[in-house]
């Protein structure tokens, strides 16, 4: 009798499970217009300054840091980065989002095989606005906002309060993210085996368990194909 390998399977959020859909150059010129600033620079150019996934546990200070960078590259020292990443946060919208591929099937799959959650670092409001857009808050056996505890990802904090949530075994669940330094270290800080969402490059130092391209390759893990 074929036993599956997991009782368990927890997922990330942001880059993993779903993508934002919303005009990012629209949103980044209507957040100079709240600061009363000209713009410099793009989305692209703000995103390459910031370090780790956007589900971050302090988004004002995180995109603040990013404004700083961006500043400093455009002769802009004067800007107040701590009210851009104010404005900013203002104009995201959390609603526009949608699954990645496979995204969907692989929570349905994975639910088939047991208990399904949500680890990510994000603050619940963001989160929980995204997760009812895609319609799959339900879905889920747990949620652990990162956010919300003394400790986010990588620690092990939020995959030890997702486990003790689902009365589950670490050794026998299995944790899917896109972030080598934030998923993969974390859950496997935790004891969890891990699914590095490739999003290019090679893992480097780390060795998650498992690689994929996308979701789609995710039931075969599931199954214990791979």
């Amino acid at each position: 009798m074929r036993v599956d390998p997991f009782d368990a399977v927890l997922f990330d959020l942001d880059g993993t499970l779903c993508r934002r859909t919303q005009d990012t150059q629209a949103m980044y010129d209507r957040m100079f217009d709240r600061v009363g600033e000209p713009r410099f620079g793009d989305p692209e150019d703000l995103w390459a300054t910031l370090d780790g996934p956007p589900d971050h546990d302090d988004p004002v200070g995180y995109f603040a840091v990013g404004f700083t960078r961006l500043a400093a590259q455009h002769d802009r020292s004067n800007v107040d980065p701590i009210a851009l990443s104010r404005a900013l946060l203002t104009v995201i919208d959390d609603s526009a989002v949608e699954f990645l591929p496979g995204a969907e099937e692989a929570v349905t799959r994975a639910a088939a095989t047991g208990a399904v959650g949500v680890v990510t670092n994000g603050p619940e409001d963001r989160q929980r606005t995204k997760l009812d857009a895609l319609g799959v808050t339900d879905r889920f056996d747990v949620l652990v906002y990162g956010a919300e505890l003394p400790r986010s990802k990588p620690h092990a904090l939020p995959f030890d309060r997702a486990i003790d949530a689902l009365g589950v075994d670490a050794g026998r669940t299995l944790y899917v993210g896109n972030s080598l330094e934030y998923d993969v270290a974390g859950a496997q800080n935790a004891g969890l085996s891990t699914v590095w969402l490739r999003d290019g490059g090679n893992a480097g130092a780390y060795e998650p368990d498992h690689v994929v391209d996308s979701l789609v390759e995710l039931p075969a893990i599931l199954a214990g194909d791979r």
